[in-house]
């Protein structure tokens, strides 16, 4: 039989054991927990530094885009009106058999100096803002019909929401780009655009009729890489969907926050 100074060795090693185990358990717990504060933060200053390095990087082609539309409004576009004017008083001089060849002449550059200036009005981000969403982009698409480049048709459905101006011009800058990429690479006939907005959302539908391509063999480049960039500044979420000989699609849900008074 145990005696009395052994039971209580034995229940103090137990004692021992027991806070050494509990001290192990809170400190394996305690370090746990450290280590994943320290990857969360980690991973939210990863996570900021990339949608910081974002908006340096659109902030700058913004700028790029603001500085080449006053480029063909103020340069361009004056050496065309200079072009006009000189074509005006050649066409007064000129005989009877030349005048319809200095007429066809004088029409092209006017025609040049207007698609020039509606040019310069969709780079420019500070007349996009005066515009707004929807003008901006029908003076987009009628551009490409005025130029005969496809035949595009946009739909406007719902009850029109007011949307921050800073969202307004990334959904535009998304819109243009699928628009550059069907007009450069799809050999599209037509182009449907729909702008469908909801109770929280504006849902955006476009699809162009062109040759498509397969997703899993064509590698993404930058302008699409950009224009999923720009739909997580705004927490939009975007799809760009595409098949061989069947066109390609853009899908673009932005969520409208109901008490934004912007």
């Amino acid at each position: 039989m145990l005696r009395k100074e052994e039971i209580i060795l034995i229940l103090y090693f137990i004692l021992v054991i027991v806070l050494l185990t509990v001290f192990t358990v809170f400190f394996v717990i305690t370090y746990q927990k450290r280590k994943n504060k320290i990857l969360q933060e980690k991973f939210e200053a990863e996570q900021q530094f990339l949608i910081e390095l974002n908006n340096t990087k659109i902030e700058i082609q913004e700028a790029t885009l603001k500085n080449v539309s006053w480029e063909l409004h103020d340069n361009i576009g004056q050496l065309l009106s200079v072009a006009s004017i000189q074509l005006n008083i050649l066409l007064k001089r000129s005989k009877e058999d030349a005048a319809p060849a200095v007429t066809e002449i004088k029409d092209l550059v006017a025609n040049s100096l207007n698609e020039v200036r509606s040019l310069s009005r969709t780079l420019n981000n500070e007349v996009i803002h005066t515009t707004g969403l929807h003008k901006s982009v029908r003076d987009e698409l009628e551009r490409y019909n005025r130029m005969d480049i496809l035949q595009a048709e946009l739909e406007i459905t719902g009850e029109a929401r007011e949307i921050k101006p800073e969202s307004e011009i990334i959904i535009f800058r998304i819109m243009q780009e699928f628009f550059n990429n069907v007009i450069k690479y799809a050999e599209a006939s037509s182009l449907q655009v729909h702008l469908n907005y909801l109770e929280d959302s504006l849902q955006i539908h476009a699809k162009d009729n062109g040759k498509g391509f397969d997703d899993s063999e064509v590698e993404k480049g930058s302008g699409i890489i950009n224009m999923y960039s720009r739909a997580k500044l705004i927490n939009a979420k975007i799809d760009i969907q595409s098949k061989v000989g069947e066109g390609t699609s853009l899908k673009l849900n932005y969520p409208i926050q109901i008490t934004s008074n912007v």
